[in-house]
């Protein structure tokens, strides 16, 4: 069995070990591939048996060309990436790893709206550069501090990670409330679940953690922000093509939303363009939040799985049956 991983990088920048997927078969690692150029896919597959990618893009271009593929299973939940219908047509199952990140992209998430609430950050930045030591008071603040106790969170998408950050949310004293298409009884426990009308109305902080579609593309924009309060924070470790970017942009910059706290955008890497660059108290963090050690191991791990069913012949993960 020959396995090539296309972009093996950002899973294991050299923290973790490759030797569970070793022991599979003969692997060739690659730190990155393009993103662009489906040649150098082709080139690098060759004749492998399994391709593993994370962001690397898997065109029918590269299943024609590469006629040994058997698998392909993915560094993440999201398998756009891959042109997985035209794998099914070629009998090729395409996998995925699902829940790896629930605990830490939940958590991450909350760590964004405290560092908007507090600035914890650039205070220490400020202590560190001096002004405390020669400050006339004996503290400070230079952005208004906010306690989020019997505030109302806002969650639009309460799947798994939707509820842990409810938990955690409701911990600190929040109301939350939840729009999702499927509640259900675990989801009741921690909040209340309201049409998405109402969430927008009544919510001081609004967080998104939904699966992108066609339908929700864009649900952030210019009419469902005026249903907003005024002074509403958003929070985005979802998907960046949520948002309509300049909409928020303006918002920000008009003072209607209070802050953003974003861990994707809607092209990434950002461009230079991006007009969440320039806008108001903006918190822009480079799609990290599935990053923790033990996130990426949970993906390791489910990746070895995922190759050694297929070849036991009952793959698991399978997102195109």
């Amino acid at each position: 069995m020959k396995i090539v991983v296309l972009d093996g990088y950002t899973e294991n920048p050299g923290d973790l070990s490759w030797d569970g997927l070793k022991a599979l078969g003969e692997v060739i690692i690659y730190d990155r591939t393009s993103l662009t150029d489906q040649n150098e896919v082709i080139e690098r597959v060759g004749d492998a048996d399994v391709i593993i990618t994370n962001k690397t893009p898997v065109s029918a271009k590269v299943f024609d060309a590469c006629p040994n593929v058997k698998l392909v299973t993915v560094l993440a939940t999201g398998y756009n990436v891959v042109d997985y219908e035209y794998a099914k047509s070629k009998g090729i199952p395409v996998s995925n790893v699902p829940t790896y990140g629930t605990a830490c992209v939940g958590q991450y998430s909350i760590a964004l709206l405290l560092e908007i609430c507090h600035h914890i950050g650039y205070h220490s930045d400020t202590v560190h550069a001096g002004k405390w030591q020669n400050h006339i008071d004996w503290c400070y603040w230079d952005y208004p501090l906010i306690e989020l106790a019997e505030k109302t969170i806002g969650i639009i998408g309460f799947g798994r990670i939707g509820q842990t950050e409810g938990k955690i949310a409701k911990a600190m004293g929040m109301r939350v409330l939840a729009y999702d298409l499927f509640p259900n009884d675990f989801g009741r426990e921690i909040a209340e679940y309201v049409d998405l009308d109402t969430l927008l109305a009544e919510s001081d902080v609004i967080t998104l953690h939904c699966n992108l579609t066609p339908e929700n593309t864009g649900m952030i924009n210019k009419d469902t922000i005026a249903k907003m309060k005024d002074g509403v924070i958003l929070i985005n470790n979802a998907r960046g093509q949520l948002i309509n970017e300049q909409d928020v942009a303006d918002a920000l910059n008009s003072g209607k939303m209070y802050a953003a706290g974003l861990d994707v955008v809607y092209t990434e890497p950002i461009r230079a363009d991006n007009p969440l660059l320039k806008a108001k108290n903006c918190i822009i963090t480079p799609h990290m939040s599935w990053g923790a050690k033990e996130a990426r191991q949970r993906i390791m791990d489910t990746i070895v799985m995922n190759v050694k069913t297929f070849m036991d012949g009952d793959p698991q993960n399978v997102v195109n049956k």
